[in-house]
Formats: structure tokens, sequence, C-alpha cells
């Protein structure tokens, strides 16, 4: 995917009110950072997106489904523990490591009994 079509995504996200414009505005300067670095962009073609996706695990409905540039983890990753204070205790490292060492699929999957919730993450 080019540069402008993830910055059409997270100007997507902004519209869709997924994240706010002062999130938004962060990740549009981190694809910026990320384009002019030439090991970035190597490694985002290996994996293009970071995907989150939460569903109910009683009906299988989709509850959360969240595609995150690869070359924007960190920020991502960043926005999601402010999310979901529950991932301050996950080590949020075992993800990068996986992404960076070219991992693809789902790298982590867990079902939470007390919100009747699966969250998987896949690197895609």
């Amino acid at each position: 995917m080019t540069t402008s079509e993830e910055r059409m995504r997270i100007l997507k996200m902004i519209e869709e009110k997924q994240i706010t414009a002062e999130e938004g505005a962060r990740l549009l300067e981190a694809l910026r950072a990320t384009g002019s670095d030439a090991a970035q962009r190597e490694e985002v073609t290996k994996a293009r997106w970071l995907r989150v996706r939460v569903t109910d695990r009683a009906s299988g409905k989709l509850k959360v489904n969240v595609n995150i540039p690869v070359g924007l983890v960190d920020v991502g990753l960043k926005m999601g523990a402010r999310f979901a204070p529950e991932m301050n205790g996950m080590d949020l490292s075992a993800i990068q490591t996986a992404i960076k060492g070219g991992m693809q699929g789902r790298i982590i999957e867990v079902d939470d009994e007390a919100d009747n919730e699966r969250v998987e993450v896949f690197v895609e």
C-alpha cells in the first residue's frame, strides 16, 4: 500500500471517530517519519498491517476491527494502551519483536472471560 493510501486510511479513521484528530496527526507524523527511513520501508514490505480484532465470544459478532500500518506500531501500541488500560500488564515488546522478526498471521489471541470477548492481533 502506498503512503498516500495509508494517509487516507488514517484520515478515514478520524472521520469515523475511531481516533481523535490529535491521534491522527501523530500517526500522520509517524508515517512521514517512517517514510524517510529505508530500513523501515523494507520492514513494512514484509508485513503491512497490524490488525486488532475484538469479537463477542458467544455470538462471534465483530466488535472492533482496527488496522494499523506496521510502520506505526509503536505509536499504535501506545494508543492501544490508552484505550485498553488492561494492556498495561501485557508484554508489548513481544508484539514488536514478532513483527520485526518478520512473523505474519495471528501473533496473539486472548480470551477475556469477564467481558466475554476474544482479542486477536494479526500481522498481515
